[in-house]
């Protein structure tokens, strides 16, 4: 266990070293034109010094229901299913059987950490499996991303579905078989993963990017028209898990980060990544089979919480299209050349990425 570092603390540290290796990496971008070997040594080292760094710096954190509220309540249940305590029907059966079996075989303290590593590594797998080149400048865009730190320490077994539903969208051109089985398995980890699981089957019947746009518009209007009846709606049709309808339906808690009424700051937030989308896509003619899976399935997600986007809550819905945000915004420029110096603005683009999630961390945690 990590100890020597004090809560309150904890995830400050974790910002600041985050935000060192976006600032090395900005001049790294600086000063190479991104063919060099120097920077495919930097790419292959520094991605494995990012992955030894987040997995233990996570996985080993101390079991607090303060500072992790949901790790307590998962110590909870690990120390039930040690007792002997039954799987219960209906519940996310993938994450269950996982964590009963570690119950049986392993301590509390390793059982956070194999969570952080599957977290982790399918993110590392995914970046590797599509940027052979350059996964490290993926990853971290993916450990920079708002959400990563607070679904690797709170919404644990969210955060873990989320990462094996990126990594099987690696194998979207490679292997469908493959990818259906990980897709599947990150909706038995959380059965909430059925709205992008869904959503990528939609995006392979529909493949006409300029209509995910208009879509994604009109669910503006109808949030702002018809908001309240889309809120009970999917409430009650909870995309296969009561523990969604909760989010959208609970009363909040203004000691916790939740999102009440229109709020266009996050539907700016969300519209950021759209805007890059359609300068690659619409604009700058980027045709990637895979590229468009991840943005419509991002679009579609993204649309659906726009319209319960006063429940409180909602922040969680959004997280089911915020976690291919990293994606939406970084896929393309390590595949296509967009810009004359364009590795000088994939560093401006990671600067600029995770300065908003820096920001958040301090408006949040310590405002």
């Amino acid at each position: 266990m990590i100890d020597f570092i004090p809560l309150k603390d904890y995830a400050y540290y974790f910002y600041q070293i985050i935000c060192a290796i976006f600032l090395i990496t900005y001049l790294h971008t600086l000063v190479l034109n991104g063919h060099e070997q120097r920077t495919y040594n930097y790419n292959r080292n520094l991605s494995i010094l990012l992955l030894l760094f987040t997995i233990p710096y996570i996985g080993l954190r101390p079991i607090s229901g303060r500072y992790f509220v949901d790790m307590k309540t998962y110590a909870q249940t690990f120390e039930q299913f040690k007792n002997g305590m039954p799987i219960k029907p209906g519940g996310d059966l993938g994450f269950e059987l996982f964590l009963k079996i570690s119950s049986q075989t392993m301590t509390v303290e390793l059982f956070f950490l194999m969570c952080a590593m599957i977290y982790i590594i399918p993110l590392f797998l995914a970046a590797k499996n599509w940027f052979p080149n350059y996964y490290f400048f993926a990853f971290l865009l993916l450990v920079g991303s708002f959400s990563f730190w607070t679904y690797g320490t709170n919404g644990i077994r969210n955060g873990m579905a989320t990462s094996l539903f990126i990594y099987g969208l690696s194998y979207v051109r490679k292997n469908h078989l493959k990818m259906i089985v990980i897709i599947a398995l990150s909706v038995m980890f959380h059965k909430s993963m059925t709205l992008p699981a869904l959503a990528l089957a939609t995006t392979f019947f529909l493949t006409d990017t300029k209509k995910y746009f208009m879509f994604w518009g009109l669910s503006i209007l109808l949030s702002l028209v018809m908001g309240g009846f889309w809120v009970q709606l999917f409430a009650s049709m909870g995309f296969g898990d009561d523990r969604l309808a909760g989010y959208l339906t609970a009363q909040a808690d203004p000691n916790q980060f939740s999102s009440t009424g229109f709020r266009f700051d996050f539907l700016i937030y969300s519209a950021a990544p759209l805007a890059l989308a359609y300068f690659y896509v619409i604009k700058k003619g980027f045709d990637d089979v895979v590229y468009k899976h991840i943005l419509h399935t991002y679009i579609i997600a993204n649309a659906f919480w726009i319209m319960v986007i006063r429940a409180n809550f909602s922040n969680r819905f959004a997280y089911l299209s915020w976690f291919l945000m990293a994606l939406v915004v970084g896929y393309p420029l390590f595949k296509s050349i967009f810009w004359d110096h364009q590795f000088k603005k994939i560093g401006i683009v990671l600067l600029a990425y995770y300065s908003f999630t820096y920001l958040m961390f301090y408006y949040y945690q310590l405002g």
